[in-house]
């Protein structure tokens, strides 16, 4: 197979077959003409349920996971939406402890009254998750890393376990991105994406997707339910998500370089209690993130020493850093968990997040370290 970068600009590189345009056109329009005899010159007929610039971004999208089949979304939210209304009241989801708070709260406010039940677990602990089984469990989500704490799942694991109980095992791999780690090489079923983040790289459009590693039963019923419920990107949206991922592989790359920099130096500061990321080398997870991560990624979480007031304060003091919620841009950014996840937090109060950009390494550690002085 072709090194990550190669794959990921062949995937979205489609000459338009009529011009011989480089770059391949937006298909704006949301319905598509007959001939004479009544007949579609394509399988397209209206936007919502198709369209040829998000069926380039679908194809794309299964290549770089190594799926049978991809499917695009208005939002993360919206993709792990019609992945959840494709269970039948009565079934069980297994959940992360430590997923991000969007989809607990998605089972919560919505699937729950509706009729679906769930169970939190801490992924690390294996024995819990399988206690956490019910003979009606259907879905095992995990997220590795972990949304903000970075966690590592030990995805081989957990997807045998959910296929034992006759479930599936659903990953939400956003913080990683195929250009660090493919959950189906670990018999993952489905992939989830908010491809708003490091796939599009550039904090200006919304998405989502899920792949399938199989175009199966799940996998069709999903398809069905995209169409109906019209929780899709525009084309637009997905010719941007697509331009992104050309270069997903050189930005993540020089962005985890930095991220690994300024996680070191930032682990033996005074100021700061812990710093969460799997590229430290006193990682409890090493090996596992070894085994199934190619790098450690361009996020990473620290807990300043004190509370949240010292963790405003310290934020409040830093001139390159953005204090914005998402990640995954090419401009650094920082926030108080806590505050963004609101009084229902589980988040440690002293936590900040990173989202370490393409600015130059040494600026960033200058602009940490003067507001980590400032707070002394």
């Amino acid at each position: 197979m072709a090194h990550f970068d190669t794959l990921a600009l062949r995937a979205t590189h489609q000459i338009d077959p009529i011009t011989g345009a480089v770059v391949p056109p937006i298909h704006l329009s949301t319905t598509f003409a007959r001939n004479e005899t009544n007949e579609l010159p394509a399988d397209y007929v209206y936007t919502r349920p198709n369209n040829p610039t998000r069926e380039a971004l679908e194809k794309a999208l299964a290549t770089l996971e190594g799926g049978a089949v991809g499917m695009a979304f208005g939002s993360g939210q919206a993709a792990t939406m019609t992945l959840f209304q494709a269970l039948r009241p009565g079934d069980h989801v297994v959940l992360a402890s430590d997923a991000y708070y969007g989809t607990p709260a998605l089972l919560e406010q919505v699937f729950h009254p509706w009729g679906l039940t769930y169970t939190r677990v801490n992924m690390s602990d294996i024995d819990a998750v399988q206690q956490s089984i019910h003979e009606n469990t259907r879905v095992v989500w995990c997220e590795t890393p972990s949304n903000p704490m970075l966690a590592i799942t030990d995805l081989l694991t957990i997807s045998s376990i959910a296929h034992d109980a006759g479930a599936i095992c659903v990953c939400d791999n956003t913080w990683a991105t195929p250009a660090l780690q493919r959950p189906f090489d670990f018999n993952c079923d489905v992939v989830m994406h908010s491809t708003t983040k490091y796939l599009s790289g550039h904090s200006d459009v919304l998405g989502g997707a899920l792949i399938f590693r199989q175009n199966d039963e799940l996998a069709k019923r999903i398809r069905t339910l995209q169409s109906l419920s019209g929780a899709v990107p525009s084309p637009f949206d997905c010719w941007l998500i697509s331009r992104g991922i050309k270069t997903l592989g050189v930005r993540l790359r020089a962005q985890t370089a930095t991220a690994q920099t300024v996680a070191e130096f930032l682990d033996g500061h005074y100021a700061i209690d812990t710093v969460h990321y799997p590229g430290l080398a006193n990682h409890p997870d090493r090996a596992l993130i070894h085994q199934q991560m190619n790098a450690p990624g361009a996020m990473l979480s620290v807990q300043v020493k004190g509370g949240a007031e010292e963790a405003l304060q310290f934020i409040g003091k830093l001139k390159l850093f953005t204090r914005a919620t998402s990640l995954g841009g090419v401009e650094s950014l920082i926030e108080h968990r806590a505050s963004v996840e609101g009084p229902n937090t589980t988040t440690p109060q002293n936590l900040l997040r990173l989202s370490i950009g393409l600015e130059h390494p040494e600026d960033l550690i200058n602009d940490l370290a003067q507001a980590l002085d400032a707070i002394r």
